[in-house]
């Protein structure tokens, strides 16, 4: 069959949904790395220096905290950011629409730990740049989420096969519930043509 025909035209119907999909669901994943990625490292850095007046003559102590010190919780969601791009690409339909809800949650809370641990202590002894970091990564996840939960169910699976459009009789035999192949089927079917029958024919 000529390439151009109806078929192959619609077979590039359907690869370019599917490639579309590919490609935004790479994005959101790339999307909550990159925020995710950036707050734990922006967590692990030196938030604050508290100075410590002692008895002459001993010079003042100096304490520095990390954004970790200040809020331990933090390092921990971020980390769950990081799971969360994972669980994007292994998931499906309103499974993947969960996991964008939950990765909202994990970027507002990010998001929100950054700004109180930046602004609500004195701003003399913190170097707000980290936390600003860390509101930055949390604000990427919680967009990579909202995305995900908005289209993620119409994103393909990970691993999933291109469903052909417009298959003939001989393809849709072979051809499972949900667009895969089924190896048993296959197998039949060539054992059929070694002895020379036709296994279109029910």
């Amino acid at each position: 069959m000529d390439a151009g025909g109806p078929t192959g035209a619609g077979h590039a119907a359907a690869a370019g949904p599917t490639r579309a999909g590919r490609r935004a669901l790479a994005y959101a994943v790339l999307l909550c790395l990159a925020g995710a990625g950036l707050a734990v490292f922006a967590a692990t850095r030196t938030w604050a220096v508290e100075l410590t007046t002692r008895a002459a003559p001993l010079p003042s102590a100096q304490v520095t905290r990390s954004g970790g010190d200040l809020l331990p919780w933090l390092p921990a969601l971020a980390l769950v950011g990081l799971a969360g791009a994972g669980a994007v690409l292994a998931s499906r339909g309103i499974g993947r629409r969960l996991v964008g809800g939950l990765l909202v949650l994990v970027g507002v809370g990010v998001a929100a730990g950054g700004a109180e641990g930046g602004f609500g202590a004195d701003p003399g002894e913190v170097r707000v740049a980290w936390p600003l970091l860390c509101v930055l990564g949390g604000l990427l996840v919680a967009g990579a989420g909202v995305v995900t939960a908005v289209r993620g169910p119409r994103w393909p699976a990970m691993g999933a096969r291109y469903e052909r459009a417009g298959a003939g009789p001989a393809e849709s035999s072979l051809v499972a519930d949900g667009g895969r192949v089924d190896g048993r089927r296959t197998a039949a079917a060539w054992d059929a043509l070694d002895r020379g029958e036709d296994p279109t024919v029910s």
